[in-house]
């Protein structure tokens, strides 16, 4: 891969991470009982809504509630493992990649959606927020497409029944 590639894994790996720790310490705290998080993550949260007004979290429409356990069993356990997967050159990465962005651009663009209809003063700098994941999501449904593995590179070069010939 390229320096083009590297960069793009670059962008997906700071993506990975941060869909990895967001989710579990600031929108879990929609979900799951306040007493479960430390109190320094309730400050963040309460400072995060209170300055952003993002209203999605204050308000909890029944469709975003829906997207944050989406968010929490399926996105966040996908991100951890993209990082890993990523980080350790994992066959299965570009299927759990795809998986990933899907998932994200998904959700995000029906966040993005609300907000741009929305009438709420905070909507356009909410949604000049949430979407570049988005973008970060295409990006990471393209890396799970075009990545080939290296095997996939000889049999095409050599043709299939050579690739046979060689592991018989």
């Amino acid at each position: 891969m390229g320096v083009l590639g590297k960069v793009v894994d670059g962008i997906l790996l700071l993506t990975f991470v941060s869909m990895s720790v967001v989710p579990a310490c600031l929108d879990a705290q929609v979900l799951l009982p306040k007493a479960l998080f430390p109190d320094v993550l309730g400050r963040v949260y309460t400072w995060y809504t209170t300055t952003y007004q993002d209203y999605l979290l204050l308000d909890e429409p029944h469709f975003f509630m829906a997207l944050m356990k989406l968010e929490l069993v399926l996105v966040l356990p996908l991100a951890i493992l993209n990082t890993y997967g990523l980080l350790t050159s994992k066959p299965w990465f570009n299927t759990t990649c795809l998986i990933f962005g899907s998932a994200l651009v998904t959700s995000t663009t029906a966040m993005v959606g609300d907000m741009l209809g929305s009438d709420k003063p905070s909507a356009g700098k909410l949604a000049s927020m949430y979407s570049p994941f988005i973008g970060f999501g295409f990006l990471a449904i393209l890396r799970g497409m075009l990545s080939e593995s290296p095997n996939a590179s000889k049999t095409i070069a050599n043709g299939p029944t050579s690739a046979l010939k060689k592991k018989a």
